[in-house]
C-alpha cells in the first residue's frame, strides 16, 4: 500500500491509465527525488490548457514515443507539473483538478485554495472540455 497522500489528506488515488500518466508511468501522481518537475497535479486537460502550454513551449499534444508520451487530448487525465498548472492558473486557463488524485506535495507550489477552486469530478462526457 502506498504512503503517498493526496491534498485532502487521504490515500493518493489513481489519476489516469489511458493514457498512462505519472512521472513513473504508474497511473498516479506519485513523486520522488527523481521528479524534479513535481508532476503532482491530476488535471483533466482542456483544449484551452493544451493550447496555452504549447504557446509557452510545453507541447503536451504532440506524441513523443521516445519518452513513452502519447500526446494529450481534451478530457485526458494527466499528472501535470505543479509549476505549469500554476502558470496556467495565472493565465486564466487552469484545467480542472481531481483532488483525490493530486499529490499533497503539489501544495508546496500551489496554494490548496487554488486547487480547490478548480476541483472537479471527471464529467461523463469529456468532450465538453474542448
Amino acid at each position: 500500500m502506498t504512503e503517498d497522500r493526496n491534498v485532502l489528506g487521504g490515500a493518493l488515488e489513481p489519476c489516469g491509465t489511458d493514457p498512462l500518466t505519472g512521472f513513473y508511468r504508474d497511473g498516479c501522481c506519485t513523486t520522488g527525488p527523481e521528479d524534479v518537475g513535481s508532476h503532482t497535479v491530476c488535471a483533466v486537460v482542456t483544449g484551452e490548457f493544451l493550447a496555452h502550454q504549447q504557446r509557452v513551449g510545453n507541447d503536451l499534444s504532440t506524441p513523443r514515443p521516445e519518452f513513452h508520451f502519447p500526446g494529450l487530448h481534451p478530457g485526458d487525465r494527466w499528472c501535470v507539473v505543479a509549476a505549469r498548472w500554476l502558470q496556467a492558473y495565472q493565465a486564466g486557463v487552469a484545467p480542472p483538478v481531481v483532488l483525490a488524485a493530486t499529490h499533497a506535495r503539489a501544495t508546496e507550489i500551489i496554494p490548496l485554495e487554488l486547487l480547490q477552486e478548480h476541483a472537479v469530478d471527471v464529467p461523463a462526457d469529456p468532450s465538453s472540455l474542448v
